[in-house]
């Protein structure tokens, strides 16, 4: 495994970002919750530089997919500890977050149906652009994803469906959840669909390209589906798994995989982010609290 030197601090930045974060709920210095998607950073970062001006619809563990497609570390931690300069005013929190291309949902499926109407405009406007819909392996019970999946087939539109499946929905094991597969239910509807079991960045990126390349040119919907580890709690501290079996996923973990092939670039990126998490966070700290009001909307 090798990773050049713009991934490589991504991922580390983003682990960092996301260790820091339950330390900062732990000192109750969050606004609101937060859901960490420690050992799935490599998800969007490989997939941010194949979606440069796409549209992207997140989740309730989205932040690294918030770095990874805009960059933007000091709005996402200013909007998490409650300041004005976050990208909603810090009233947002850590799962409802809007930009010029990003939108997330803490509500569980819903962000799809919303995701397939955007990508039918794109379509009947001629735009070269698709839409990215992140999903987990627990939203396949909710029933909004099987409309949308039955329209975007119908319609035939560019939508790419992002399911990072770790393998347990909140504190339940997926095999106790879901029945059947995620890939028959896409190719039950004529979606296409896709497995990815590596967690090689660039491994991801020669596998994925013309996929996407066929959903953006031909508006054929895409269901890929990342086989990956939640290394953290569901959300803070609520992780019900034994000491053996979070082990176990450790050992499967990308950074782990990395410091093993590249051990001293992998370091020096460490104590880099390292630093660079705790200047942002101190330069968060300065900042001014939410001034808004409901009645600034208008």
């Amino acid at each position: 495994m090798s990773l050049a030197a713009e991934d490589l601090d991504l991922l580390v930045f983003i682990r960092r970002f996301e260790e820091a974060l339950l330390d900062l709920f732990a000192a109750g210095e969050l606004s609101g919750t937060t859901h960490t998607c420690l050992g799935q950073e490599y998800i969007p970062v490989a997939l941010a530089p194949l979606t440069r001006d796409d549209f992207v619809f997140s989740n309730h563990r989205g932040h690294g997919h918030y770095l990874a497609h805009t960059g933007d570390a000091d709005g996402l931690l200013a909007e998490l500890m409650g300041r004005d300069a976050g990208p909603c005013r810090g009233v947002g929190g850590s799962q409802h977050l809007f930009g010029e291309r990003f939108l997330s949902t803490g509500v569980q499926g819903e962000s799809l149906p919303v995701a397939v109407g955007v990508a039918l405009h794109f379509k009947r406007s001629g735009q070269d652009r698709i839409v990215i819909a992140y999903v987990g392996d627990g939203t396949w019970g909710e029933g909004a994803v099987y409309e949308a999946l039955n329209l975007a087939a119908l319609w035939q539109v560019p939508l790419l469906v992002v399911v990072e499946n770790n393998g347990i929905a909140q504190t339940t094991p997926t095999r106790l959840q879901l029945a059947g597969s995620v890939e028959a239910r896409a190719r039950a509807f004529g979606v296409g669909y896709e497995r990815i079991r590596t967690m090689d960045v660039e491994q991801i990126r020669l596998l994925l390209a013309p996929c996407l390349a066929r959903v953006r040119h031909e508006h054929s919907p895409l269901v890929a589906e990342f086989e990956t580890v939640r290394l953290g709690p569901h959300s803070k501290g609520d992780d019900t798994r034994s000491g053996g079996e979070l082990e176990a996923l450790r050992e499967q973990d990308w950074l782990r995989a990395y410091q093993r092939s590249e051990p001293e670039r992998v370091a020096a990126a460490d104590v880099r982010q390292r630093r660079r998490v705790a200047q942002l966070i101190e330069s968060v700290r300065q900042q001014p609290l939410s001034g808004w009001e409901p009645s600034d909307v208008r």
